[in-house]
């Protein structure tokens, strides 16, 4: 790199955005056209509600867990290989789904197995995720990593509250087997472009092309502020050994690991506890889960304008204030739908506000950062139903308003987590960057 002005690297940040989001909406997309299969199979194959359950849930869990690993690659080979590996993966659990209703439409318990990895399969696109935001991080400054970050991950999260609108009335026009053909074809014909046009950020391209990379040469020329490890595990264990990390984690937990937990709880509390009926409240909960995911890209921009910390405090501030009117609103479906809103606007700000932050305070191991906030804060969808499905069975109907308390609790410890790191860790986030020169 002896001209420190020319960048020799492909593709540009709004186009790598672009590609990048695409590939997220892609991925989550995929686990959203898994959901239909489980009605299906309860018609079908009758079997115990608790295997049931673990069918349902197996995508988002390998979701989670695959976040951790491939999060952690961005930082050795970029996100490129990654990302078409779990793509790939997905395709091939779409492929499967639609391979076993073609040959047995209305399948049998024995076949539960296949249907579990298909599940398995289906859900590598949600680690996608992970992958995502370190490689957008290093395509943009950190002045700009924000907004970036929240176009990403907003416009990503927008694929199951849309696919929930639209598959049902895709698989009764064209009937379910097709319906899935057609999904398959759409993946693989994403693929081919991504691997196509999707380029990683300039620090790898360098050294694909066998260029020495100078960090201040790169930064000039290109952009690039943020350099890699270079070291998948080192990345994870250099993430791992900062108590920021699991701070973040926590407020991940809460944030996204609540949003996927409403997702899947919400139809339930307004068909059961307002008697509303499966079609308006799918309706409610599809306008819950969207206005969460486009706030997340207004709350990306305001963490670029107000800064992450602060945009973290409103929001569980927001959370605080939702949780307490659900558990206020008893017969007043208003004053639940109000609070749902304020819920989907604590939640959708503060996602973009946590993945604000990690660059910040992991700036030498994002990728491994990412995985860690990404894979482990995801398991909240999984932890929070639980906790909100015992109230019901302590206390009957009016449990589902008082489950609500479980979100009041997490975001008043949310809050008091925050001061923590806010108190102490501006003096040693202002050492990092100033070592970085």
């Amino acid at each position: 790199m002896n001209e420190e002005n020319v960048c020799y690297a492909k593709s540009s940040p709004t186009a790598a955005l672009s590609w990048i989001t695409l590939a997220f909406f892609a991925g989550f997309a995929g686990v959203s056209a898994y959901g239909p299969v489980i009605a299906k199979l309860k018609q079908s194959m009758n079997m115990d509600p608790l295997w049931m359950a673990l069918l349902a849930a197996c995508p988002a869990l390998t979701g989670s867990l695959l976040r951790i690993p491939f999060g952690a690659m961005v930082d050795r080979m970029g996100g490129k290989k990654p990302i078409v590996i779990l793509l790939s993966l997905a395709a091939a659990g779409v492929a499967g789904m639609t391979l076993m209703f073609s040959i047995a439409p209305a399948p049998t318990a024995a076949q539960y197995p296949l249907f579990l990895l298909f599940g398995v399969l289906c859900g590598s696109g949600i680690a996608v995720f992970s992958v995502g935001v370190p490689s957008v991080s290093y395509w943009f400054p950190q002045k700009r990593q924000g907004r970036a970050l929240a176009l990403y991950a907003g416009l990503g999260n927008l694929a199951p509250g849309l696919f929930a609108l639209i598959l049902p009335s895709l698989v009764t026009a064209l009937g379910f087997t097709t319906s899935y053909i057609f999904w398959f074809g759409l993946l693989v014909f994403l693929l081919f472009f991504f691997v196509v046009y999707m380029k990683d950020a300039p620090y790898f391209q360098y050294r694909q092309l066998g260029i020495e990379v100078d960090p201040d040469a790169l930064l000039h020329a290109c952009g690039q502020e943020l350099i890699p490890s270079g070291h998948a595990l080192d990345s994870v264990k250099k993430a791992a050994g900062d108590w920021r990390t699991w701070i973040l984690t926590f407020f991940y937990f809460v944030s996204f690991g609540g949003f996927i937990a409403l997702t899947v709880w919400l139809p339930t509390y307004w068909a059961e506890y307002y008697a509303t009926g499966l079609v308006t409240a799918g309706l409610l909960t599809a306008l819950y889960s969207l206005s969460s995911s486009l706030l997340r890209v207004v709350g990306g921009y305001a963490s670029d304008g107000l800064g992450g910390e602060t945009v973290v405090l409103m929001s569980f501030g927001a959370v605080v204030l939702g949780a307490v009117l659900m558990l206020l609103a008893d017969a007043a479906m208003g004053i639940a739908v109000t609070g749902q809103m304020i819920l989907a606007l604590g939640m959708g700000f503060a996602n973009a506000a946590v993945f604000k932050l990690v660059p910040k305070y992991s700036p030498q191991a994002v990728g491994g950062a990412a995985g860690i906030v990404g894979g482990l804060g995801a398991f909240g969808g999984f932890v929070i139903p639980p906790l909100m499905g015992l109230f019901v069975k302590l206390y009957g109907s009016v449990g589902y308003a008082r489950g609500f308390v479980v979100f009041l609790v997490l975001a008043l410890m949310s809050l008091i987590a925050f001061f923590i790191l806010n108190r102490y860790a501006p003096r040693q986030t202002a050492e990092v960057q100033t070592g970085k020169g």
